[in-house]
């Protein structure tokens, strides 16, 4: 516009006493915009708070090389009217007279920003003798030599272009981009680096509208390769990392901002981290490992920058290129081509809950509906085949096999590779229900969107209708894939070959299982981790349509963790808690846990504590937990702490519907609590009166095909028995088969041996003998060869069972 000369000088809001004010210095207040079309305009951001009554004076007079300005244009002084963080940003409009949205200003006459050349300055003190703060110059010729004109101007020995000032060439209107809005030295940075401004003629632009934040970044620290300029980060202090990182070498650490620059790579290694309270920017590269994390812990934070951004997850171990893996993209805008290019593309899946409806079961995949529910979708029409251009939707679950062609080795993990900005804040899933069916479970397919681990327990308290009744969509369980046994015909499913539900882990609020008798998972959800939940009946819906209902799952930033974030199951608490493994020698694989926590009862309290084991339909053999007046079997159960007695008793369902012959056996996983620790836990077999302790040895038996929920149970007090009951193991009792083909049982101990029977893998008693020494023999001709349970009764009458096999 045409230099506006105005003789009188105008006052807006009010004028303030001048002391008691802030004293700035260079770079702690910085303009992100001018507009110098009519209306002259211009915004500034304070980068630091400043006190009531403090002045910054804002000029477009040119500065002369050797000192002094030219004064033939203008001066605005503006004031703050209270006081005001750092962060704010104002903006200065020449409404005739000027106005300011934060503060007062007053006009000395003649400021008026040239459309062809001008320049800006923020300082303090006397025009004779400022203290610069801040320098904008949009004029060709950029900063001169000397202020030989109205549109040309020096740069002040205390300012430094790029550091504290800024040259944009000759535009007419100019607006920083918001990339960087947190921390005083890196908005600073940002500011004065032309890159980041938009610029254009005539239009002007539409001031202000970023938000900046000072938070608690008091300052910052940069990594140059080799050590911190200013000591190891922390929540107050911003990370700067401009040379190679490494977590394993150079430590974990946390930071209020996260900033990688060009050329530096930081590489976040296994079981390492970087917590950030706000934002990151990633002009350079960071690289996740499977069991890495990265963990912002303001949902409002950002991920920018121009670098590369990359988390890679490592399989669970694979025998076969056939096996499932369950993914979810930690990191955004990812296609499937991308974050899965090493599934097979004809093997990769998305679960439509809104296709799902479990009305009736089959038995044994024989495609024969019969009233009940087997968690199989009756059409099959659920899984649906994801296309490799399709984008991986945050918090969405995906299942994939591996490619056959590049799948070289068995019994290894691969690795897959998911690259974008990392996915970060507040993120929702829809999951569904079909109402046509009451009695099925609503499952949807959901998963971890963040390159860290989710504690369940903030996951549970913000999506279980349990916890939160008003706005929770969920059950309060959640189920792994945990693949173990290989796909059978004869399992339920939609497929001639279908794999065995029984593979799933389940992680509740009492704790988890695995799939395989193995270690249980810990209470995270592993990053790029997909799983299983079913919609609460009781959820309210957010819309319905038809039969079907839809509401959502949150996933947020105060969920994330630094902890556990791999494929290793652990599990560590201050309760009492008992796993318990049931396996075979043909491959049965099943394991519940019993949990003595707080919130829990000795009743059903529903899926937060108590999961019944939904997804063992058609499997072979499983054990169960028992809870009184529920016709469901449990794979965890939750109990009151108050219920943990030397007289409390667990009851445990078995059953089968293997029909050849097997041995099975119930072992204890894994105890916590410091009871479950110091006391004997004893398996009582109500079939065969047999009463074992399970911390000195396994417990073998065999069993006809059905289902026995009255045969076994878990007790601790010793006193129900003799002393003599609870000295003798399974080890003291010795088995040979003799040269001649006899038999002979000897028991290392001050006991004789009563009766021995002898149990094929039917069941079926073969011999039942009677004795009456510490070693007897016997002749059983009868015997084929197999493997055999020998029940031994000692004359003090404790009962001892092991496994036998006859060879002649």
């Amino acid at each position: 516009m045409i230099k506006n000369y105005l003789s009188l000088v105008f006052l807006v809001f009010c004028i303030s006493i001048s002391f008691g004010q802030t004293t700035l210095s260079a770079g702690e207040v910085v303009i992100t915009g001018f507009n110098s079309v009519n209306p002259d305009q211009f915004s500034f951001v304070l980068l630091t708070d400043v006190t009531n009554t403090t002045e910054i004076k804002f000029t477009d007079n040119g500065w002369f090389a050797g000192g002094g300005f030219r004064n033939n244009e203008g001066t605005l002084i503006w004031t703050a009217t209270s006081d005001l963080p750092c962060g704010t940003e104002i903006i200065v409009d020449d409404q005739s007279p000027f106005t300011c949205s934060v503060g007062s200003i007053t006009d000395s006459a003649g400021f008026g920003l040239a459309a062809n050349g001008d320049q800006i300055f923020a300082y303090q003190g006397p025009d004779a003798t400022p203290t610069f703060l801040y320098g904008v110059n949009f004029d060709a010729l950029g900063w001169a030599p000397d202020a030989v004109n109205a549109n040309t101007s020096a740069l002040p020995a205390t300012l430094t272009n790029a550091v504290n000032a800024i040259h944009l060439n000759e535009i007419d209107n100019a607006k920083y981009d918001c990339s960087v809005t947190s921390v005083p030295s890196l908005i600073l940075a940002a500011v004065s680096t032309d890159t980041n401004w938009n610029i254009r003629n005539t239009t002007p632009f539409v001031l202000g509208g970023c938000t900046y934040t000072c938070g608690q970044c008091t300052s910052d620290t940069t990594w140059n390769g080799t050590a911190w300029d200013n000591g190891l980060p922390n929540m107050n202090t911003a990370a700067i990392i401009d040379g190679n990182y490494n977590t394993n070498t150079d430590g974990s650490f946390s930071t209020c901002i996260l900033v990688v620059n060009s050329g530096a790579v930081l590489n976040v290694q296994d079981n390492t981290f970087i917590e950030v309270d706000s934002n990151i920017i990633a002009d350079g590269e960071i690289n996740v490992a499977t069991a890495g994390s990265v963990v912002q812990i303001d949902d409002l934070s950002t991920v920018s920058g121009s670098g590369v951004m990359r988390v890679t997850k490592t399989t669970a171990i694979m025998d076969t290129a056939f096996e499932y893996t369950y993914w979810s993209s930690p990191t955004a805008s990812t296609t499937i081509d991308n974050g899965l290019t090493e599934g097979n593309p004809i093997r990769r899946f998305y679960f439509d809950a809104t296709n799902y409806l479990d009305a009736t079961a089959e038995t044994n995949n024989d495609n024969t509906p019969v009233d009940g529910q087997d968690d199989i979708d009756d059409n099959g029409d659920d899984w649906t085949l994801a296309n490799g251009t399709d984008m991986m939707i945050p918090g969405v679950g995906y299942a994939s096999t591996h490619r056959p062609d590049i799948f070289n080795f068995p019994g290894v993990g691969y690795d897959y590779t998911f690259e974008g900005p990392f996915n970060n804040g507040v993120i929702t899933v829809p999951v569904y229900r079909n109402n046509s069916e009451l009695d099925d479970n609503n499952w949807n397919f959901i998963g971890n969107p963040y390159p860290s681990a989710v504690d369940i327990t903030p996951f549970f308290n913000l999506n279980s209708t349990a916890a939160n009744p008003a706005t929770g969509a969920i059950l309060g369980d959640i189920h792994f894939w945990s693949h173990d046994t290989d796909a059978n015909a004869n399992n339920n499913g939609n497929e001639i070959l279908n794999f065995t539900r029984a593979d799933y882990a389940t992680i509740n609020s009492t704790g988890a299982t695995s799939g395989n008798a193995s270690n249980p998972p810990d209470p995270y959800i592993p990053s790029g981790q997909g799983f299983f939940v079913a919609m609460s009946d009781a959820a309210n819906p957010i819309s319905t349509t038809g039969d079907i209902s839809e509401s959502e799952v949150v996933f947020n930033n105060s969920m994330r963790s630094t902890g556990p974030n791999d494929q290793f199951f652990r599990n560590n608490t201050e309760h009492n808690k008992l796993w318990l493994n049931l396996t075979s020698d043909n491959g049965v694989t099943s394991q519940i846990l019993v949990g003595y926590v707080p919130g829990a009862t000795a009743q059903f309290d529903g899926n937060t504590y108590d999961s019944p084991r939904n997804m063992a339909t058609g499997v072979f053999a499983s054990i169960s937990s028992m809870i009184p007046n529920t016709e469901k079997d449990f794979v965890i159960q939750g109990k009151a702490t108050s219920d943990l007695s030397l007289d409390e008793i667990i009851d445990l369902g078995f059953n089968t519907s293997i029909d050849v012959p097997t041995i099975y056996t119930i072992a204890i996983q894994q105890v916590e609590g410091d009871f479950m620790n110091t006391q004997p836990i004893f398996l009582k077999d109500n079939l065969l009166n047999t009463i074992h302790n399970l911390k000195e040895s396994d417990y073998s038996f065999t069993s006809e095909s059905g289902v026995f929920n009255d045969r076994f149970q878990i007790f601790f007090n010793a006193e129900v028995l003799s002393n003599d009951d609870v000295t003798l193991d399974n080890n003291q009792l010795t088995i040979t088969e003799l040269a001649n083909g006899d038999v002979q049982f000897s028991i290392n101990a001050n006991l004789n041996i009563t009766n021995i029977q002898i149990v094929d893998l039917l069941g079926r008693t073969v011999y039942n003998l009677d004795g009456n020494d510490t070693t007897m023999v016997y002749n059983l001709d009868n015997l084929k060869k197999s493997a055999y349970i020998a029940r031994v009764t000692l004359s003090n009458g404790q009962t001892i069972t092991k496994k036998a096999i006859k060879r002649q």
